[in-house]
């Protein structure tokens, strides 16, 4: 793939941003940069065709598109206001199907959206099983990015690092103590055994301290496992902040281990 489409989905990907209810937006100057376009004004063209699109399609514009102000530096520390819009990723994908495709960055945000809201089709008929067995497996695979930069940090006693993180997230505890406490059996792994709420907890701080470690060069076995152990206090005090449940309080739920078996069993088939 040339660098230029891997900056534009990794460009959209960076300036995307969730509302409180967890749907993902972007602001209209953003797009604009990211599709090549200089000009506000002819942007709002592309934009406008998109809405009618949108009407036409049977949804309110009014729900996708939302007029907005920003303020700009104008220069000697006066500000001023400028025109932005807050544009849902129904709006983004109008607006790229609606863009100039003569454009490499058009073309490439209009597979990137597409991609985007063929995976939303995808996770809403999933079953609450499967929509778990996808956030576990995302689990799964941001824990083996973490010990590689955990691994390039100079730790070397993983289950040391890994506790440290659950101590921090639940209230000092770690996975044996988390176990017990739920009533998860010996022989299972507990991140098989917690639903989604916990599942996107854990990711969050997995996620966190891994970026962490990486951005400031993170260097020491023992500076990297206090990194763990204070991300993981930073994500249950936000769960405190919230009202939220601590996670060492959610009930277990029975283990995903099966479905994972089948689903591989199923990929295996298929890829036979």
């Amino acid at each position: 793939m040339e660098p230029h489409i891997e900056y534009i989905k990794t460009a959209l990907d960076a300036r995307m941003h969730v509302t409180s209810k967890g749907f993902p937006f972007w602001y209209g100057r953003d797009v604009m940069e990211i599709l090549a376009y200089t000009n506000w004004e002819n942007f709002m063209s592309v934009i406008d065709k998109a809405k009618l699109a949108c009407d036409n399609s049977g949804k309110f514009s009014t729900n996708h598109f939302l007029d907005t102000k920003e303020m700009i530096e104008a220069g000697k520390g006066a500000k001023k206001k400028r025109a932005n819009m807050v544009l849902s990723k129904y709006a983004c994908y109008l607006v790229a199907m609606n863009g100039d495709t003569t454009k490499p960055e058009v073309s490439t945000a209009q597979t990137y959206f597409a991609e985007q809201t063929h995976r939303q089709e995808i996770e809403q008929v999933l079953s609450d099983q499967q929509r778990r067995l996808l956030l576990r497996n995302r689990v799964k695979d941001a824990n083996k990015k973490l010990f590689g930069a955990a691994k390039n940090a100079g730790v070397k006693r993983y289950g040391i690092f890994y506790d440290a993180g659950l101590k921090g997230m639940y209230g000092g505890i770690g996975r044996d103590e988390i176990k017990l406490k739920k009533g998860i059996p010996s022989g299972d792994d507990f991140l098989d055994c917690i639903d989604r709420e916990e599942l996107a907890a854990n990711e969050f701080r997995i996620t966190q301290t891994e970026a962490k470690l990486v951005r400031e060069k993170i260097n020491g076995e023992e500076h990297a496992t206090t990194v763990h152990f204070t991300v993981g206090s930073k994500v249950r005090s936000t769960i405190a902040d919230i009202q939220g449940t601590m996670p060492e309080e959610l009930p277990a739920v029975p283990s995903i281990k099966k479905l994972a078996g089948k689903q591989a069993k199923d990929t295996k088939k298929l890829n036979n």
